[in-house]
């Protein structure tokens, strides 16, 4: 079964590069803008959400769209929706290529329920369960930018958690997630250090890094400066680099390649590689608005006009000339890991290049 749902996702990944598809195989869905954080960075927990899509709806769109290889669940805070598991459950029943599952959290909830929460998903069966623990900097940084005294503890707390679990699982894998802004520009050698001496067998492999970016429809943080100076970046871009033992497996391969395209995005400020959005992917907000991804304000088409079915919205002709527009680089510059893995898998000619 795993093999086979492997060489499902294999076989998507291929066709991408050599045509368009008929229908995405990678899908990020925001299921709730609720958070506890309170970044400086991001507005999300601002938002008061309401009417956000009910779990019934979630599995009448996994059930009328079960196509689904690589499914990305993020918020807000992910598991602030007490039905998560369901949720996660919806696209595994109704789908049997379902290999990837992705999420992030801020380790604020109860533990507890997280961890057994997450041990419901795990028993499902996705071949490979990656959570992103967030993490901008060493205890009195990080705790200063989410806005919430004694974070940096609970990430820590819950990265032994995860790493015991580890044992009984293994299709879970996890990183810390370090968003890189002015807030945090030049600290993340110090932070790597503090982490291991919290968790000595943490190395530089088990970080990934984004630089922080501006989004109206999805950060809501459109006024906020917090772009980080380039040239600090792309130095501490290219020192992670270097610090990275050499690992085997298409996963380490790409994070390489998302590194070394982050160096040049944050050097010239345009996209390193044409976005494969509205090809291979597409972002789903908790309403049910469809939007080629987190960094555009374009919205497509709303799943409950079209009875959950995204089809409907896929070929239509705001779909077309979002596509039209996506050839003509007319998408907004970005480059980050909610886009950029299938951009790569989808052109890997170029990203080698």
């Amino acid at each position: 079964m795993k093999s086979g749902k492997l060489i499902g996702l294999g076989i998507n990944a291929a066709k991408s590069n050599l045509t368009e598809l008929k229908r995405p195989y990678k899908m990020t869905f925001a299921i709730t803008y609720r958070c506890q954080s309170r970044c400086l960075t991001c507005n999300i927990w601002q938002r008061k959400p309401v009417n956000e899509l009910t779990t019934d709806e979630i599995r009448e769109f996994a059930k009328k769209n079960n196509y689904f290889r690589w499914l990305e669940i993020t918020g807000g805070e992910p598991f602030l929706n007490s039905d998560i598991v369901e949720i996660v459950k919806a696209f595994v029943q109704n789908s049997d290529g379902l290999f990837i599952l992705t999420m992030p959290t801020n380790s604020l909830c109860n533990q507890e329920m997280l961890v057994g929460k997450l041990k419901q998903i795990l028993d499902l069966g996705i071949p490979k369960v990656s959570i992103t623990l967030s993490l901008d900097g060493n205890r009195e940084l990080h705790d200063r930018i989410r806005g919430i005294p004694g974070n940096f503890d609970r990430v820590m707390s819950m990265a032994r958690r995860l790493k015991e679990l580890q044992k009984e699982y293994k299709n879970l894998f996890f990183v810390f997630g370090y968003t890189m802004s002015r807030l945090n520009q030049g600290h993340l050698e110090e932070t790597i250090n503090d982490v291991r001496k919290e968790l000595p067998w943490a190395t530089a492999n088990n970080f990934h890094v984004n630089v922080g970016q501006l989004s109206g429809m999805y950060y809501g943080n459109e006024d906020m400066q917090i772009a980080a100076d380039r040239e600090s970046v792309a130095k501490e871009v290219k020192m992670l680099l270097k610090m990275r033992k050499k690992e085997i497996g298409i996963i380490p391969i790409i994070e390489g390649i998302f590194l070394r395209k982050l160096v040049d995005y944050v050097t010239t400020g345009k996209s390193p590689m044409r976005s494969r959005s509205m090809d291979v992917s597409l972002f789903l907000d908790s309403y049910g608005n469809v939007f080629p991804s987190i960094m555009w304000d374009k919205k497509i088409g709303n799943i409950r006009d079209t009875g959950y079915d995204l089809g409907k919205i896929w070929s239509s002709q705001e779909a077309d000339e979002i596509r039209k527009s996506i050839k003509e680089g007319k998408e907004p510059d970005s480059w980050t890991a909610c886009e950029a893995y299938q951009t790569i898998v989808g052109d890997i000619k170029e990203a080698v290049i």
